[in-house]
């Protein structure tokens, strides 16, 4: 596997268990606004590293393969669609507002259900197309 594909994978599990840490500590706290600026900052890096060394690869070979064109077209919208959720969590509960624990309870759920079902798509579809085209490099 390629080194950069075992970094991104060992990232999103680094996210997901954070965001996980975040249902188990008090409302309002501290230390929920500590995890969820990890977080962000952990997700802002994540999606620079793959905007840098990932896409750019996928992106070239895309010139000539119509279906892996089509594929990086499906994820640029759906990340579009999740940045959006993801930011506007994160600027809405990072801050320590005081917002009732159902509204958060429900937030939290969406958006740990977008960033799970994307980390599964790039690990079973975008990811296998950065390794085939790794593979036919050498």
């Amino acid at each position: 596997m390629a080194k950069l594909i075992e970094e991104l994978k060992s990232e999103h599990a680094v996210m997901v268990n954070m965001l996980n840490k975040v249902t188990k500590v008090v409302s309002g706290s501290k230390e929920r606004q500590e995890i969820l600026f990890s977080a962000k900052t952990g997700l802002l890096s994540h999606v620079k590293k793959e905007d840098t060394e990932l896409y750019p690869v996928l992106k070239k070979a895309a010139e000539r393969d119509d279906n892996l064109r089509l594929i990086l077209d499906m994820f640029a919208k759906d990340m579009d669609a999740i940045s959006k959720s993801a930011f506007g969590f994160f600027d809405k509960y990072s801050q320590g507002n005081s917002h009732s624990e159902l509204d958060f309870a429900v937030d939290f759920g969406r958006l740990l259900g977008l960033l799970e079902l994307r980390i599964r798509k790039e690990e079973n579809i975008l990811y296998p197309e950065y390794e085939k085209i790794n593979i036919k490099s050498f």
